[in-house]
């Protein structure tokens, strides 16, 4: 599957292909990092079909799927670098 977003192919691998990621895939999402407290507030904005993939991250971290892990956040690492070191990191 591939998707356009802002002038760039991004191209999402299986299994991440199956999510979930609403009407409109490209629409701007707001993150929040999940760590930090309400002193030190880090967010960054993500198109829907990244939030879907983070998402999928997130839950394959709590149930302890490494691949399903590892396969997201290196998809991350390489297609939104700067949001992987805010969210991920």
């Amino acid at each position: 599957m591939n998707i356009t977003y802002n002038n760039k192919q991004y191209t999402i691998p299986k299994p991440f292909d199956q999510c979930f990621m609403g009407a409109e895939p490209t629409k701007e999402i707001t993150v929040h990092n999940r760590f930090s407290d309400e002193t030190f507030t880090q967010s960054c904005k993500l198109p829907s079909f990244a939030v879907a993939i983070y998402d999928t991250i997130i839950g394959a971290e709590r149930t302890e799927d490494w691949s399903l892990f590892n396969k997201g956040r290196e998809w991350f690492q390489k297609n939104f670098i700067n949001e992987y070191y805010t969210l991920l990191d």
